[in-house]
């Protein structure tokens, strides 16, 4: 069983206000949640490892949702940023529709099997529009962070 984001998903890895307006930007301002929610981590690290991960191919699924992801050379837990962009940013999506809703997923290099584990729980709970549209009416970090916890519950 692999764990939850209630277990992992920290308040200070979580925004209702993405601010950049590039694809660059926003990888940039969620390394930055993630470094907050894990000070142990080197920000630079963590940005380089999504944007290496992007080159690959983009992790914009599609209505409206990315899943920016990639595994450290580092020990310790996995560790998960959410955020909202308001506006929407253009993110080479496979719908060609700008992102409002991220997750940024980052883990051991030694645990892989985790890492994509987290990734499809990630992807089943952002499937549901209602569990989306519930996300982007968030008014306040607090009241994001309580709109996907109460859809991880698989």
């Amino acid at each position: 069983m692999s764990a939850s984001f209630r277990e992992i998903l920290v308040p200070e890895s979580v925004t209702t206000s993405l601010a950049a307006s590039s694809k660059d930007g926003v990888l940039s301002e969620l390394a930055q949640l993630i470094g907050r929610g894990a000070p142990e981590l080197d920000k630079d690290a963590i940005r380089r490892v999504l944007v290496e991960r992007e080159r690959l191919a983009s992790t914009g699924v599609g209505s409206g949702v990315a899943i920016p992801h990639g595994r450290l050379q580092a020990t310790g837990p996995m560790r998960v940023a959410l955020a909202i962009h308001k506006r929407g940013v253009f993110f080479d999506a496979i719908d060609g529709q700008p992102v409002f809703v991220f997750v940024a997923i980052v883990g051991p290099d030694a645990d892989p099997s985790a890492h994509l584990r987290l990734l499809a729980r990630a992807s089943r709970i952002l499937r549901d529009s209602t569990v989306r549209h519930s996300l982007l009416d968030a008014t306040d970090d607090r009241a994001l962070l309580d709109a996907f916890f109460a859809h991880d519950s698989f």
